[in-house]
């Protein structure tokens, strides 16, 4: 009888591993980051998830991530000096991405009262709708904000 020295994985165990390891990461300087980018991004990492660590993902889910994303990375442009960076990450579970762009300013954006006649200031609230939640934190070299989205 032959008894193994090792006990294989199970492919639940496997999955998470290989789930856990998907991350991308991007950084720019001040004024070169594009939403586009950040939108591409968002896609091929998606594509490469759902080919890699056989996650499925809705073309809605899809939507919001690059929806959320393009907020984000317009945001840190717009409101800060300095380069700003995003990172993608696929949870354990593979049941969402958390998207989190940072920035070089400390202060931390703020969810304005409703003004249905007031141009532009509605992208934070956009974002909101479209995560499950939304965090962010400011340190001394600027702020990070993540957005988790389910897939």
């Amino acid at each position: 009888m032959i008894i193994p020295l090792r006990k294989p994985a199970s492919d639940e165990r496997e999955r998470n591993r290989s789930a856990a390891a998907l991350r991308y990461g991007a950084t720019w300087i001040t004024g070169a980051a594009r939403t586009a980018d950040a939108r591409r991004a968002v896609h091929a990492f998606l594509l490469h998830a759902a080919r890699t660590a056989r996650v499925r993902v809705t073309t809605h889910a899809e939507q919001n991530a690059q929806l959320v994303v393009s907020e984000l990375v317009t945001n840190a442009v717009r409101h800060a000096p300095g380069p700003c960076g995003l990172m993608l990450e696929l949870s354990a579970d593979r049941a969402r991405l958390d998207i989190t762009v940072w920035d070089t300013s400390p202060t931390l954006p703020l969810l304005h009262e409703r003004d249905g006649t007031r141009v532009g200031g509605h992208g934070l609230y956009l974002v909101h709708a479209c995560s499950r939640a939304l965090r962010a934190t400011a340190g001394p070299g600027g702020k990070r904000i993540t957005a988790e989205v389910a897939l």
